[in-house]
C-alpha cells in the first residue's frame, strides 16, 4: 500500500537521486523528444524546485521507481542492492540497475567523489 500524506525527509532525499540519475541517464542517452515528467501522487516541484522532462522510457522508470521507494516496507530503507526484500521486479531491476550505475560514475566522472561512497558500501 502506498503511503498517503507526509513524506519523510529520508524518503524526500531518496525520491530527489532517483529522479537526478534517471534524468541524467535520459539526458545522456537519449535523443528522443522528452515531455514534462509528472507522478500523481506526489507534488514533484515541491521537492525537486525544477520541473523534470524525460523520455517515455525513462518516464514509465521512473514512475515505477517513485512507486517501488513509496511502498517500500522497511524503516530505515536499506539500499536496494542489499535488500531482502527485491521490489523491482523483470526488465525494471536490469534498468534500474544501468541507470545507477551510467549516472553514479557520469556523477564522479563530473567531480561529485562523494558518490564513490555507494561503489564501496
Amino acid at each position: 500500500m502506498i503511503k498517503r500524506g507526509q513524506i519523510s525527509e529520508r524518503e524526500k532525499a531518496d525520491i530527489k537521486t532517483l529522479i537526478k540519475f534517471v534524468g541524467i541517464f535520459c539526458h545522456e542517452n537519449h535523443n528522443e523528444e522528452k515531455v514534462a515528467f509528472s507522478f500523481k501522487l506526489l507534488d514533484l516541484k515541491e521537492i525537486t524546485k525544477k520541473e523534470i522532462a524525460l523520455c517515455p522510457d525513462c518516464s514509465r522508470l521512473l514512475a515505477y521507481g517513485l512507486t517501488m521507494r513509496l511502498k517500500c516496507p522497511h524503516d530505515p530503507k536499506p539500499m536496494c542492492k542489499k535488500c531482502e526484500t527485491q521490489c523491482y521486479h523483470g526488465e525494471y531491476r536490469a534498468k534500474i540497475r544501468e541507470v545507477m550505475k551510467f549516472s553514479g560514475m557520469y556523477l564522479v566522472k563530473h567531480g561529485r567523489l562523494d558518490m564513490l561512497y555507494h561503489y564501496f558500501v
